[in-house]
């Protein structure tokens, strides 16, 4: 049955996906906030189809954590989820990706109509300087909030962190508080993984930390900030898969998972 709903619900979701991609073509020659309203839609409409097919909800606390005006949003990357979730969240968010994302016909035009920040990952300390005068116009001129992964690329539920510095020098040289954001995603739309879980994905935005940290120190702190208060997560929602008998990612190894 967990496989039939998981087929399901993924050929809903690309349906819906390209439903609203048409919708989002009628947009391009508007300003791009009739595109943000769509993208808002297709987060909406696609949290809905997982609540309804599969059963998997979710849950957002400290919203009120956030602060007015430019930030950046530090948060915990295990899958394809939260790229679209969060869009809930935000008033006009910005997310840094990789630039291949951008070549893509359709939705990577939609990208760059939101003035989202492509990367070339090769490139190293000069995309990072590109990235930085971007985010600047986009967070000082526009009030934008600033969507970063620290980690680059999605991790297993329960892997070992591996953040990575772009998210301190961008702390340091934009000067905006910067929001960590933790969440068990991971268990329920696992990465390389056709399965969908049932249950209730978790995120906890956190209390800012203010602009002004030592570089070492703010990544430090946010590293612990982060996978502290997922792990947390990561245990009540294997807790949770428990109750429900439903087995967790293989890739979680018992190891690796933290006590409850």
């Amino acid at each position: 049955m967990l496989l039939i709903r998981s087929l399901l619900f993924n050929v809903a979701f690309y349906l819906n996906l390209a439903l609203w991609l048409v919708a989002a073509m009628v947009t391009l020659v508007l300003p791009h906030r009739f595109l943000l309203m769509v993208a808002q839609g297709w987060a909406w409409s696609s949290l809905w189809l997982m609540k309804v097919i599969v059963g998997t909800r979710y849950e957002i606390e400290g919203v009120e954590n956030i602060p007015p005006g430019g930030i950046i949003m530090a948060a915990k990357h295990q899958s394809a989820w939260e790229t679209f979730a969060l869009v809930t969240v935000f008033r006009n968010p910005v997310y840094i990706l990789k630039r291949e994302l951008t070549w893509l016909p359709f939705f990577g035009w939609c990208l760059l109509k939101l003035r989202m920040i492509p990367v070339d990952r090769g490139a190293r300390s000069r995309a990072l300087q590109a990235v930085t005068r971007r985010a600047r116009v986009e967070l000082g001129q526009n009030g934008r909030q600033l969507m970063i992964f620290p980690e680059g690329t999605r991790r297993p539920a329960g892997a070992e962190p591996a953040y990575k510095y772009g998210v301190a020098h961008l702390y340091a040289e934009l000067g905006v508080p910067c929001v960590p954001v933790a969440l068990n995603a991971g268990l329920y739309w696992p990465r390389r993984s056709l399965i969908k879980r049932p249950g209730t994905i978790r995120v906890e935005i956190l209390p800012p930390i203010a602009p002004g940290m030592d570089k070492m120190a703010f990544h430090a702190l946010l590293q612990d900030q982060i996978e502290t208060a997922s792990n947390r997560l990561l245990a009540e929602g294997l807790a949770e898969l428990a109750r429900l008998g439903v087995s967790p990612p293989v890739s979680i190894r018992q190891e690796a998972q933290p006590s409850a």
